[in-house]
């Protein structure tokens, strides 16, 4: 008899054990379980740790918490000024509803990418080729919305959207290559041009002063022979400044009147 009920024991505490061991599941900090009874869901999404379930019963499926960082695919697309481009773009997402992500789509991450694209492919349709270039934190909010939108449905919410590059035809750079040394070969003429200006202007000034002191004139040229010689040039050739002869006519002492015979 005792022998008998040493056995029915150990034959229940095996089944117990075969019961835990089929029934033990352990869910990572990071996932949500979702768990299918017979087909359907069943109960609260199970939290990280040590969870039991219905063996042969329940199925349970894991779900990722962490967010998720797709590659966008480079589209080709024609901008709004029929310029041809090539962009790509990086997508930051998690699930917030793990029920939601196995029930309401087959694969989120697949549905998340194609939608991906073809917002991506709308932005540059509706784009100037100079927003693509400079304002691209407005397109990324546009994307972001894009692709937010429908993903709420599943459960997913869209982090953050990031255009990654925008490659142009060769023929392209290089007319933008030319009108940037345009703009710039412009911009280096009226910055020559109002240097010349503001010279110019101090010439004049520069002018009066010397028309007022005419001394001011012969010093100037005392200067200049100073700062030639000290090059030890063997010959030296100096403008005779016609306002220097009008000071020495002025300076020189008026004819005797004439004698009267």
């Amino acid at each position: 008899m005792l022998q008998e009920l040493l056995v029915a024991g150990a034959a229940v505490g095996s089944a117990c054990v075969v019961y835990v061991a089929a029934a033990a599941r352990v869910v990572k900090q990071y996932e949500r379980g979702v768990v299918f009874r017979l087909g359907r869901v069943a109960g609260d999404v199970r939290a990280p740790g040590f969870t039991m379930v219905v063996p042969f019963v329940d199925r349970l499926r894991k779900v990722n918490m962490q967010i998720v960082t797709m590659p966008v695919p480079a589209q080709e697309g024609i901008t709004r000024d029929n310029v041809t481009v090539r962009v790509d773009a990086v997508v930051y997402f998690k699930v917030v509803n793990a029920a939601d992500a196995i029930v309401t789509v087959e694969d989120y991450r697949f549905a998340v990418s194609q939608m991906a694209q073809t917002s991506l492919r709308s932005i540059i349709g509706k784009s100037d080729l100079d927003d693509l270039l400079s304002s691209r934190e407005k397109l990324n909010q546009g994307l972001e919305l894009m692709i937010d939108s429908p993903a709420v449905g599943w459960g997913v919410q869209i982090d953050r959207v990031e255009i990654k590059d925008v490659s142009l035809p060769e023929t392209m750079k290089r007319s933008m290559a030319r009108q940037a040394e345009a703009d710039r070969e412009r911009r280096a003429r009226i910055i020559n041009a109002d240097a010349e200006l503001q010279a110019s202007k101090k010439l004049a000034e520069a002018a009066e002063q010397m028309s007022e002191q005419p001394a001011a004139l012969q010093l100037r040229l005392l200067q200049t022979v100073v700062a030639v010689a000290a090059e030890k040039n063997s010959t030296l050739v100096l403008p005779f400044p016609v306002e220097l002869l009008r000071f020495l006519e002025r300076a020189a002492p008026p004819p005797p009147p004439p004698v009267e015979k």
